[in-house]
């Protein structure tokens, strides 16, 4: 099960994202796929010693509110995963993390969505101020771990990558993985 891109034309070049119309073969056939392209992301799941999490709250204009989230961003060309997320926990938050390490990654919208986002786990935390890029708002703060979780259950927290990463983060630590 494959698709071989054929020919395809950018419709779009922002500064964010770009938008192709691409013409695939499958099968012995032809088709269109219109595809969003982005460079990639990471969101960092940091935890104090409390076992608190670091998120940010952040005023989304496409959603049209408020959502709570873990701190993420966009990855710069060639940038490193790890240093991405460390980079983006010390603008975000003001927070430094003495070890960050890899715990993944999620396809959040793979039907025409390149993006790829992966999951950092921050700890040994040391407390800074935030240095966010211009034009971003966004409040810093904690929340128990397992708070955060219940949120996620009760629909509070409906950021997929915040959700996937926390839920997946709490399944390891518990060892769903090995049943």
């Amino acid at each position: 099960m494959t698709e071989r891109r054929v020919s395809g034309e950018t419709v779009f070049s922002g500064r964010v994202f770009s938008v192709a119309v691409d013409t695939i073969e499958q099968n012995g056939r032809l088709a269109k796929r219109e595809v969003v392209r982005h460079p990639g992301g990471v969101a960092v799941l940091a935890l104090d010693q409390d076992n608190r999490v670091v998120m940010v709250s952040q005023y989304r204009y496409a959603a049209g509110r408020t959502l709570l989230e873990l701190p993420a961003g966009r990855l710069e060309p060639g940038e490193d995963v790890l240093a991405a997320g460390a980079r983006e926990l010390s603008e975000e938050t003001g927070y430094r993390a003495a070890s960050v390490t890899p715990f993944g990654r999620m396809v959040p919208t793979g039907g025409y969505v390149s993006e790829v986002i992966h999951l950092c786990l921050a700890t040994g935390l040391t407390a800074g101020d935030p240095h966010p890029d211009d034009g971003e708002l966004v409040c810093p703060t904690l929340v128990p771990l397992g708070e955060a979780v219940a949120m996620v259950l009760r629909g509070e927290i409906e950021d997929g990558k915040t959700a996937f990463g926390l839920m997946k983060y709490v399944l390891l630590k518990e060892g769903a993985h090995e049943r």
